[in-house]
């Protein structure tokens, strides 16, 4: 298995790109030359007439790494959909061999690769003559998962569903990240729903990080 964590969600908008950010400056932090890599990104910025991936944009900038966009992400799309959806509008499907091809010079470039994912943990990448999953990348790229969650309400569901599709695919889970902890109001709520998403999954919580924090306030691990 290589060296390194692919990093998914409960969903869309958890907080994937801010936590895997942090996760990739804490272990450069720490003396370990962590990377990013990034298989399909859809919803990509226009910038002073350029398209930018803007989610590998800001790990680049929050972690301080040198990679072109193109090293950091096999395929960017303009259009903010599923990248299965955005592909067929706009050509360049995903392939598996690109996606290997560009996760190993990641690998050589780096000792230890923070891997990011497309929306939630079934997300389709790809939708036509061949059919590619998340986890198909996921493979692909072989690397244990961490879970970005929140606490907020419906998160148990969302937490609990999105362990369980992955563990009946065969993926390693190796823990869960709570993003925003606080953010509701309400503590006593979101600590229960971070108990039971504890005892549910029977995964360990690895850190609980609040909006705005800059650090995790963990140990690379």
């Amino acid at each position: 298995m290589n060296k390194g964590y692919f990093i998914t969600a409960t969903g869309t908008d958890v907080g994937k790109t801010f936590i895997t950010a942090l996760l990739v400056k804490k272990w450069r932090d720490s003396g370990i030359d962590a990377g990013y890599y990034k298989a399909a990104l859809s919803g990509a910025e226009l910038r002073d007439g350029k398209w930018v991936a803007g989610d590998a944009d800001y790990v680049k900038r929050i972690a301080n790494l040198s990679d072109t966009q193109e090293q950091l992400v096999s395929y960017v799309y303009k259009e903010a959909v599923s990248p299965h959806l955005a592909a067929r509008k706009e050509g360049n499907p995903v392939e598996l061999t690109k996606v290997k091809a560009d996760f190993d010079a990641a690998c050589a470039r780096h000792e230890f690769i923070f891997a990011e994912g497309s929306g939630g943990i079934i997300c389709p990448i790809r939708y036509e003559d061949q059919k590619i999953f998340l986890e198909d990348i996921i493979k692909t790229v072989n690397l244990p998962i961490l879970v970005v969650t929140t606490a907020a309400l419906g998160s148990i569901n969302a937490c609990v569903l999105t362990v369980e599709y992955a563990r009946s695919r065969g993926l390693d889970i190796r823990g869960l990240i709570v993003n925003r902890y606080g953010s509701s109001g309400n503590l006593e709520m979101e600590d229960d729903n971070i108990r039971m998403m504890q005892d549910l999954t029977d995964l360990e919580i690895l850190m609980k990080i609040k909006d705005g924090d800059t650090d995790l306030g963990v140990q690379p691990f």
